[in-house]
Order: structure tokens, then sequence, then C-alpha cells
């Protein structure tokens, strides 16, 4: 049951950061290591995404759903 949360987070979560919650994070401040606020979020998730994926991977090869 846990790996079939885990899983579902992992293909959800990314959809909603990059597109759901954007529009409550469209602002200039604060700026984060030189980038304005929106920016910083967009490629922070450009970074976890493939972190989504590979923990979607994982679960599926403990599954015994991959070759």
């Amino acid at each position: 049951m846990m790996k079939k949360f885990l899983l579902i987070l992992f293909i959800v979560l990314p959809f909603l950061a990059q597109l759901a919650i954007l529009p409550f994070v469209n602002r200039i401040g604060p700026i984060i290591l030189g980038l304005p606020f929106l920016h910083f979020w967009l490629f922070l998730w450009i970074v976890l995404t493939p972190l989504c994926t590979l923990g979607i991977y994982h679960l599926q090869k403990s599954k015994g759903g991959l070759h």
C-alpha cells in the first residue's frame, strides 16, 4: 500500500509543482541565487523531476515490473 502511494506521489508531484502551483509562486521576490523566485522554482523542479522518475524506477524494479 505504501509503495503504491509513493508511486502515485512521484508521478503527480512534478506535474503539480510545475503547473498547478505555478500561479502561487509567480513572483519576483525573494531573490534566490540571483534568480527571481519563479525561475528558481522552475530550475529546482528541472533537477527534482528526474529524481522522482528514479524513484518510480526503483519502486517498479522492486515490484518485479521491469526486466
